[in-house]
């Protein structure tokens, strides 16, 4: 047989020839084995990408959040006036919005250490807005009994105040130096209790030692603290900055924030919107679903918070006396959707 006929030989038992033009045949498992082998570079590839981005992204938040930091804390010595305060509470703003626009590629104990900070600066920022508050000139008691408010609009009074609750109910006001006193209601029992958008906006709200009352809040207020109430419910519009709710029982409360965090506290059911993810702190039997409740003007007052309402971490949540990353905590649950609140009237 002659060389042009040998190439022209067909394959024997399934093999290609070994001589002449054709090329051998490769087995069909063979060539689904060499493109999962592909696939799967491939898709490393994209993961060492996408990794190569998230560092990156962390690199960056961790640079502009410290600087923003040091800013803050630079305006708030003890030699600055209220206007470089009024400056420090837009740049603790801003920093709430950076942590809140990075935390979906933050590390969990990076995000629990910026809000640690936050708690901090907030805290700082109270102090120095009392030390700067006029000091109240002498006055006869007639005097005093005039100017004295409703008792039901005064916050608690500010020597039972700790450090740590200063923060969280600490003004921040950006539009102007002055400082705004705080709203609320306090020591009030069986009573339904209201505030609307003209007394709330931006103001500090402080809800203390109630014990079965309804409040509603409709407004945009700056910051909410709630303390020591027993089986109340709390409805509050859009809240620009935190919530804290503190040593609280039996309670049920609905709120739109960027920031909560919660002490002390069991038995009670939130329903939120939280721009950053909820902290738990020695905390028992509480649950979460997302924030229904509504009211007219409502919309307006998310515009003046500034909060993203596309944006809502209602079920992420970081119990800090729970640390296993493999198991939920047992000290909070979701709240089933047969057993939510459909008509808050």
């Amino acid at each position: 047989m002659d060389a042009l006929s040998e190439a022209t030989v067909p394959a024997e038992n399934g093999r290609a020839p070994l001589t002449g033009g054709f090329a051998p045949v490769v087995p069909e498992r063979l060539q689904q084995r060499d493109a999962e082998r592909r696939d799967e570079a491939e898709r490393r590839r994209r993961e060492r990408d996408a990794q190569t981005v998230e560092e990156e992204q962390s690199d960056y938040f961790t640079a502009a959040f410290a600087r923003e930091r040091d800013a803050v804390e630079s305006l708030l010595g003890p030699d600055r006036d209220a206007e470089a305060v009024a400056e420090a509470a837009e740049g603790l703003q801003e920093l709430q919005r950076l942590l809140t626009d990075s935390v979906r590629f933050l590390a969990p104990y990076e995000v629990r250490q910026a809000q640690a900070t936050l708690h901090r600066l907030q805290g700082a920022l109270s102090e120095r807005r009392l030390q700067l508050q006029p000091k109240k000139r002498f006055a006869f008691k007639t005097a005093l009994k005039k100017e004295a408010a409703p008792p039901l609009q005064q916050p608690p009074p500010p020597q039972e105040n700790s450090p740590q609750d200063s923060g969280e109910a600490a003004a921040s006001s950006s539009s102007s130096s002055a400082v705004e006193p705080g709203c609320g209601f306090s020591g009030a029992e069986g009573q339904e209790l209201e505030l609307g958008p003209a007394e709330l906006l931006q103001r500090d709200v402080v809800l203390s030692g109630l014990r079965r009352c309804r409040v509603r809040l409709r407004g945009n207020p700056n910051t909410l603290l709630v303390r020591h109430c027993r089986d109340c419910t709390v409805l509050c519009g859009p809240v620009s900055t935190s919530a804290r709710v503190d040593g609280c029982r039996g309670c049920l409360l609905a709120l739109a924030c960027q920031q909560l965090r919660t002490n002390r506290t069991t038995d009670t059911s939130f329903y939120v919107q939280v721009t950053s993810r909820a902290m738990l702190e020695d905390c028992s039997n509480i649950r979460f679903a997302p924030y229904t409740w509504t009211y007219a003007g409502i919309d307006a007052d998310f515009e003046t918070s500034r909060l993203d309402r596309s944006r809502n971490n209602w079920n992420q949540v970081d119990d800090f006396n729970w640390l296993a990353r493999d198991e939920a905590s047992p000290n909070w649950s979701v709240i089933p959707e047969n057993e939510r609140a459909r008509d808050w009237n």
